[in-house]
């Protein structure tokens, strides 16, 4: 209780808040700069052991591994193409050359049934990385567009025309994200509290949690604590507004039960934050774990997820039991107009649309449950009908790219593999080996001659498969198996499909690693909250039911609705991280509740007690989760979607049916032994029956 009062003293109110102002002073301004430590190379997205890792380390003796090919195709329907439109091409690539980090400039190639031509340019990355790829596409589409012979079309495509467009898409995405989060959280707080103003002091907590996030991660960035890539910043916003709105939740409505017991608001506020604190802190703790388990990935991009998102949850966390406080206790009672809780005035929610859910429940709990759970368990099914091979590029945006477009001709008038080269590096001395092994290779064309240096040889191929292709995957195994029988070689196969494949290997190791870690790590807090072993058991149980009825109704979705090709290797993962992570939050939002008022009043009062107290804050906080991480749904690509869908689909699904309905039901049921073996399974309880007979007294 003492500690509950630091933040709410008549004079420590005004310590903190200025404690918050210096923080957000000297580190919010920071955040801006997230974009010049970000590491968005190769490298740092490849899983370190893999064998395409090493090739493309051994590559960079041979080749610029910062250069990306960038193709430019013209075409005439169904047409040759003319001398003029080989001017025009030969024109555009001498203009290419002079496009900002643009290396070397392939001459003009005319393809053998002559209905297209091909320009292929290296993009050079340097110190601006990928964020200077989508402005050069632009300038690359501008002058292939430009002029030309009538009936002439381009199209600006391969590796670079493909990062450029996810580029562009990316490209001031977390200003929109930001934007459109915001409105959805107010609009959710205006129909939550009623009032006009108290959503006002949430919001602006969560943008001062972003913003001294954000400059801390940007510190451990620049000094190489932690690494930072493109897709860090946008799910930092999305986790941090949805994690620690749910936490101003969860501690404003604790406070304004109590504002109707205590004529103090100082007191109140001690009070609402001694009982919801515990729950509070509990929830950051076990988001903020579940998310340094992904310290365990093999994918080096999945693993630098982990402690960025902590920071954010940890930071989210500590303004919600700090900040929010002191504002909410500085601003006294008038925040909730127009219906201010007055000391003595009635509790609502004793009679509210959740205390007629519990009475209800109370009826047949059992049946509840095993209906429920059966019902949860039938959806889950659905999932190992999902799809996770990967996505090719053509198929990861949900509208069709100029480059997507650029494929297509490429595809149909010149090797399909084209700027997409497999490698393969071995000792110098099995140089000449390796080049004959990939000549002889079905489905491998124009195989370049062995390049030895610093004892390594290297040697590259076109394939005739798309390189996102389940074809090309199916080579790149095929040659791994082969290049064994070059004794001594020391062979290993690279390049973007053997890099594709690898990753799609490593998604699924960190899948079966990450999961039952984080499911340890979920009980392990759950029974030191509750001090229980069933309760925190039956509570994962639901949990894992929960995520596979989320799974398989969104796989269902993508396949029958969207029309999507499939999904991403690492999406099961990062759903199940976020679902799990965050969706416990109403586990112990509940849970903890009911085990309170268990101690006073039995656990199956105790349940109905808890549900009718926690089912609104609940409901508003499944609602502001599912609705930032919904936001993700404007940006137009395939795998972002599928994730926003799942996750805001699973943590309604939570909000309404898993923590609202199963565990109510289950606590009916089970009753005093949900809280085996602590003092509280041997306290009396009433029986079933017993509360049946009370419940037309609460109704009336």
């Amino acid at each position: 209780m003492k500690l509950a009062r630091v933040p709410t003293g008549r004079w420590a109110k005004w310590i903190v808040l200025v404690v918050w102002i210096a923080l957000f002073m000297g580190l919010g301004g920071l955040g801006g700069k997230l974009t010049e430590v970000q590491k968005n190379e190769a490298t740092e997205w490849l899983p370190t052991s893999a064998e395409s890792t090493r090739v493309f380390k051994d590559s960079e003796n041979f080749v610029d591994t910062d250069s990306i090919p960038t193709l430019v195709v013209y075409h005439r329907d169904g047409q040759p193409v003319t001398a003029a439109d080989q001017a025009k091409a030969e024109a555009d690539a001498a203009k290419f050359q002079g496009i900002t980090s643009v290396g070397k400039v392939a001459p003009v190639v005319r393809s053998q049934d002559g209905l297209a031509l091909m320009v292929v340019a290296d993009f050079v990355l340097g110190d601006k990385g990928w964020d200077a790829l989508g402005p050069a596409i632009k300038d690359f589409r501008a002058i292939a567009h430009n002029g030309g012979p009538p009936g002439l079309k381009a199209h600006v495509t391969g590796p670079g025309g493909y990062s450029g467009d996810f580029g562009l898409v990316f490209g001031g995405f977390d200003t929109t994200l930001l934007y459109i989060t915001a409105a959805i959280v107010i609009v959710i707080l205006l129909l939550t509290y009623r009032s006009p103003i108290l959503w006002i002091l949430p919001l602006l907590c969560v943008g001062v949690a972003l913003a001294v996030a954000e400059g801390i991660v940007y510190l451990l960035a620049k000094n190489d604590v932690l690494t930072v890539n493109g897709q860090s910043s946008f799910i930092l916003i999305v986790l941090v507004f949805g994690a620690a709105t749910d936490y101003a939740l969860l501690l404003i409505a604790r406070y304004r039960e109590e504002l109707r017991r205590h004529e103090d608001r100082h007191e109140a506020m001690a009070v609402a934050l001694h009982r919801a604190g515990p729950a509070i802190i509990a929830s950051g703790a076990t988001v903020s774990l579940a998310m340094m388990c992904l310290l365990l990935a093999e994918l080096a991009s999945t693993r630098s997820l982990g402690p960025v998102m902590a920071v954010g949850v940890v930071f989210g966390l500590l303004a919600m039991v700090t900040l929010l406080p002191a504002l909410l206790v500085i601003c006294g009672r008038w925040l909730f107009w127009p219906v201010k809780p007055h000391a003595g005035s009635d509790e609502p929610a004793e009679r509210g649309f959740w205390s007629r859910v519990g009475m209800v429940v109370a009826r047949r709990p059992r049946a509840v449950w095993t209906g429920t759970a059966v019902a949860l368990g039938l959806l889950s099914v659905a999932l190992f009908g999902l799809d996770t091979g990967g996505l090719q590029n053509h198929d990861a945006f949900r509208d069709k790219p100029d480059s997507a477009i650029g494929e297509e001709v490429q595809n149909k008038h010149f090797p399909a593999g084209s700027g997409n080269p497999i490698q393969i590096t071995g000792r110098d001395t099995a140089g000449p080996r390796i080049q004959a092994l990939l000549a002889a290779t079905p489905g491998v064309l124009d195989v370049k001659p062995p390049v030895t240096k610093n004892g390594i040889a290297y040697v590259e191929g076109t394939l005739s498969h798309p390189a996102d292709s389940d074809a090309a995957f199916a080579l790149v195994k095929d040659l791994r198996t082969r290049v064994d029988s070059i004794e001594g070689g020391d062979v290993r196969v690279g390049g973007s499909s053997a890099v594709v494949l690898d990753i799609t290997d490593a998604s699924r190791h960190d899948t079966n690693l990450v999961v039952p870690v984080v499911l340890l790590v979920v009980l392990l807090i759950l029974g030191a909250l509750l001090r229980s072993v069933v309760a925190p058991i039956l509570l994962v149980v639901t949990v894992i039911l929960s995520f596979g009825a989320a799974l398989g109704f969104s796989a269902l979705m993508f396949e029958h609705v969207f029309g999507f090709e499939g999904a991403d290797p690492s999406y099961p993962l990062w759903v199940f991280v976020f679902l799990v992570a965050l969706g416990v939050d109403y586990n112990i939002f509940l849970m903890t509740r009911v085990h309170e008022e268990a101690a006073r009043h039995g656990t199956r009062r105790g349940a109905l007690i808890g549900l009718a107290a926690t089912g609104g804050v609940i409901t508003s906080a499944g609602a502001v989760l599912a609705g930032t991480f919904g936001a993700l749904g404007s940006l137009p690509l395939v795998f972002i979607t599928e994730m926003g869908f799942a996750v805001a689909f699973g943590v309604l699904l939570d909000t309404f049916i898993v923590r609202s309905v199963l565990v109510t039901a289950l606590n009916l049921d089970i009753g005093g032994r949900m809280w085996w073996p602590s003092r509280l399974a041997g306290e009396p309880d009433v029986p079933l029956a017993e509360l049946r007979d009370e419940l037309p007294e609460r109704v009336s």
